[in-house]
């Protein structure tokens, strides 16, 4: 949380943030809410590509040789986040359960 303050980000998007994180992974790995969580994800991944990791180019930093990492990661999350939220969960997710959320 300080990191977002620090970076002057309103607490209310901070705590949004936090959360995103943390429980849109736990409803992706059960798939629960599935296309709630990965919009969450895909916010978050899409917020991280344009205000920090946009200058430093594509390619992660695989051998440290400059000041940040790249975006090739957090595009790739978006990728998969855009794709769970059209797609949904799949068969063995908690949404196609009997009585699920979707």
């Amino acid at each position: 949380m300080k990191f977002f303050t620090d970076s002057s980000i309103p607490t209310v998007f901070a705590l949004l943030a936090i959360a995103a994180e943390f429980l849109g992974s736990l409803g992706l790995a059960i798939g629960l809410l599935t296309r709630i969580a990965a919009f969450g994800i895909a916010c978050v991944m899409l917020v991280a590509i344009i205000t920090v990791h946009w200058p430093h180019g594509f390619f992660m930093n695989w051998y440290g040789n400059q000041k940040g990492e790249g975006f090739e990661y957090h595009l790739l999350a978006l990728g998969i986040a855009i794709v769970l939220m059209i797609v949904g969960g799949g068969a063995w997710s908690l949404d196609r359960a009997p009585g699920g959320a979707c």
